[in-house]
């Protein structure tokens, strides 16, 4: 990714920063000038992330676990970014979960409950936190996926999740676009990352059938899962300057699965 410098003196915000995405997507915000608070449930997480960037980059970090659908907690977080940086510009609303998979009358519906609790709610009071901070011209990025644009079989609650995440990007980008704030989704396929692993793990068992090879052979016009850094491409591109007309839009980073 070229982005040097293209968001200097900006602050980023980064939910779900000790996954792979949420990582890679720090590592582009640094490399373009940014200062970053890295906010996620796994503190320990958080600390190898950060201690990965090395001495040169560490004092432009900030971590704050947080479980990011506690009310209180997603006001603490934005709170802490403001005292350590003074600013907010930018919010990738990252943090997500999963659960097995399973048919919708079999599915537990305590965990049903919970993906809609970390995605959906997490990202409202992300977005409930943030935008009275944003200067005019910020931007927002929400982790969405293919699957919130199409139907799957076995993933009922992570679909609906995503379903609900692209309709409160739409929504909301139309109550902030007088002040040029924008607000998109990045929409993932198959990611190669643990994440991703471990629900083909279980998909393969529902299926009978390698579900890794299914996606690639017959599922991904371009035959490969994408990569945490492609993605992170597509997220510092919504963020910077030259993205600034684009709103209320889901940018695919699937290798054409949805297409």
């Amino acid at each position: 990714m070229e982005t040097n410098g293209v968001l200097e003196g900006k602050v980023a915000i980064v939910t779900g920063a000790a996954g792979s995405i949420g990582a890679a997507s720090v590592a582009g915000y640094l490399r373009a000038g940014a200062k970053v608070a890295m906010v996620d449930l796994d503190e320990a997480g958080l600390a190898r992330t950060k201690a990965g960037f090395g001495p040169g980059l560490v004092d432009r970090i900030a971590t704050i676990a947080a479980d990011v659908a506690d009310e209180e907690q997603a006001a603490n977080y934005v709170a802490e970014t403001l005292r350590h940086f003074g600013r907010i510009d930018i919010l990738f609303s990252n943090a997500g979960n999963d659960g097995p998979i399973l048919q919708v009358q079999d599915y537990p519906v305590a965990m049903f409950d919970l993906i809609q609790r970390v995605h959906v709610r997490g990202t409202f009071l992300a977005l409930r936190n943030v935008i009275p901070h944003l200067p005019d011209n910020g931007r927002i990025v929400v982790t969405a996926s293919v699957v919130g644009l199409q139907g799957v079989p076995g993933s009922c609650a992570y679909v609906a999740a995503k379903h609900a995440l692209i309709g409160l990007v739409r929504g909301t980008a139309k109550e902030v676009a007088r002040r040029g704030i924008t607000v998109n989704a990045v929409c993932p396929g198959p990611v190669d990352n643990a994440f991703m692993q471990a629900a083909e793990q279980s998909m393969t068992a529902m299926l009978g059938r390698d579900a890794r090879e299914m996606f690639n052979n017959e599922k991904i016009p371009l035959g490969r899962h994408v990569t945490a850094d492609e993605v992170a491409a597509a997220v510092l591109h919504l963020c910077s300057p030259g993205a600034g007309g684009t709103t209320g839009s889901c940018l695919m980073v699937d290798g054409g699965m949805g297409a």
